[in-house]
């Protein structure tokens, strides 16, 4: 189970036992009310509210994620050697390469930034033409230009950036969230995944794993589908409102009559859970995800209504809505639903434009919109792939292979510094050098800003406490304000 760090006073404030007590006395009765009464909640519902380890500096976490991998050479990561040495041919350490061979030093050829960099901003930051809207609100990012990860191949680094693990069956980065956490909001599930993709480890990304299943996430949508799909089916009854609360009290008494019979059965109680949320659900949810409440400045503000920028400007919204409303993880992926997703361009690197047009102006809308309505001080956005991409071409051709030994992310607001580059790859872009910050390592930045310590959030399973960075992980404290 999770645990929390003990209270520790300094030496020089310690009391005599006789001040101890007498101070201390008469709070007792309510520390130990307080005690029974978290208890109780946590037994009765293992959704409620949770008091973290310490202080959060955020409340919740927004994650884009860019599945494929966005090449960070054509878009924050400025190198002048590559528009230099564009054409020429050096050894490289590639990781794909490494993998299968062994061989290091293998030759390359660089090839250039397809977009024009330029700085950005009082922060002055680099970045692309690429996303010229979010490049408008880089005082609002902190970029970790260093950062490096496991696995080559699109399956085992989607998994490893998702659950830190790159093969092993281990709950998502969500789960973990609303474990150690719970929700902010009963009548919403905590962690909700928009347009999910069915490849590269599938449901996996935002599974539960071993944690009790009411832990799962709840997929809204699909990758690649449309705004509409994005949706909690069968949400309205399809009866009269009265028969549809008889069913639900004859429901609730069978589950309780079986939970009876079967005390401590974990799927049961997850499937009851599931039930007394969908009946909540009922009620809340279809108000939360109608977008036609918004104003028209608000939709255009995310693109809505506009060809390229409509999908991916509606789930934006629908996840700063369900974020106002208090859940706790919410994903947003944009790719597709096959093996090759969106941003993988190894053969056609200028296909990086079109997947940009669709999600820069969303992405910029977010922030603005999150920072507006003051939500952006304890909302974390995360936003990166699974990996970058080569700063030389894939065989000599036109497009980029992957590249997990060195990229670029950037998070906003949650305590993380403004206006702030982290960081630094090599003078190609190719390997992390300064200031490396591992996947895990990201990983526990996040939870820690969220009142969590990456080593104290376990839960055992199979004679093990398991925990999201495993035995790795650092808080990189250098990126907090």
């Amino acid at each position: 189970m999770s645990s929390h760090s003990a209270l520790r006073t300094p030496h020089s404030a310690l009391l005599s036992r006789r001040q101890w007590l007498n101070t201390t006395a008469c709070g007792f009765g309510g520390l130990a009310l307080a005690g029974l009464a978290t208890a109780r909640a946590a037994a009765e519902n293992p959704l409620a509210p949770k008091t973290p380890h310490f202080p959060a500096k955020a409340k919740r976490v927004i994650f884009l994620f860019m599945q494929g991998g966005v090449s960070h050479v054509d878009s924050y990561d400025y190198k002048p050697r590559l528009l230099k040495d564009d054409g020429k041919s050096f050894a490289f350490d590639d990781a794909r390469i490494i993998a299968n061979s062994g061989q290091r030093g293998s030759n390359q050829r660089v090839m250039k930034p397809l977009w024009k960099f330029a700085q950005h901003g009082q922060s002055g930051a680099w970045a692309t033409d690429l996303f010229p809207e979010v490049a408008k609100r880089v005082d609002d990012l902190c970029f970790i230009k260093s950062m490096h990860t496991e696995g080559v191949a699109h399956g085992p680094a989607t998994l490893f950036l998702h659950c830190g693990s790159t093969n092993f069956v281990r709950p998502s980065f969500g789960s973990w969230a609303l474990y150690g956490l719970g929700t902010e909001n009963q009548n919403l599930p905590g962690f909700v995944s928009i347009a999910p993709s069915n490849g590269n480890g599938g449901a996996r990304n935002y599974g539960n794993a071993f944690l009790p299943a009411v832990y799962q996430g709840t997929p809204l949508g699909r990758a690649g589908g449309t705004a509409k799909e994005s949706t909690i089916r069968n949400l309205a009854p399809a009866i009269a409102a009265s028969d549809a609360k008889a069913r639900f009290d004859l429901l609730r008494e069978m589950h309780g009559e079986q939970l009876k019979r079967t005390p401590g059965d974990a799927e049961m109680e997850a499937v009851a859970n599931s039930y007394e949320l969908a009946w909540r659900m009922q009620m809340n949810a279809p108000d939360v995800l109608d977008l036609s409440k918004e104003s028209d400045a608000t939709k255009k503000l995310y693109g809505i209504g506009e060809k390229p920028t409509d999908t991916f400007g509606q789930q934006c919204l629908m996840a700063r809505r369900l974020s106002e409303q208090g859940v706790r993880f919410i994903q947003v992926t944009y790719g597709d639903s096959s093996a090759n997703p969106a941003w993988d361009q190894h053969s056609n690197m200028p296909k990086h434009a079109d997947h940009a047009k669709a999600v820069d102006k969303p992405i910029a809308g977010l922030l603005e919109d999150l920072k507006k309505r003051g939500l952006l001080k304890d909302t974390i956005v995360w936003w990166g792939g699974e990996f970058g991409r080569t700063p030389y071409s894939q065989g000599g051709g036109t497009g980029r292979d992957h590249n997990p030994l060195g990229f670029t992310t950037w998070v906003a607001g949650g305590g993380f510094k403004p206006g702030f580059s982290y960081g630094a790859t090599d003078e190609f872009g190719s390997l992390a050098v300064e200031n490396k910050v591992h996947m895990h390592d990201l990983h526990a930045t996040i939870l820690h800003q969220l009142g969590l310590d990456h080593e104290k959030l376990t839960f055992e399973y199979a004679g093990r406490h398991f925990r999201l960075t495993d035995v790795h992980g650092r808080v990189v404290k250098d990126v907090l304000v």
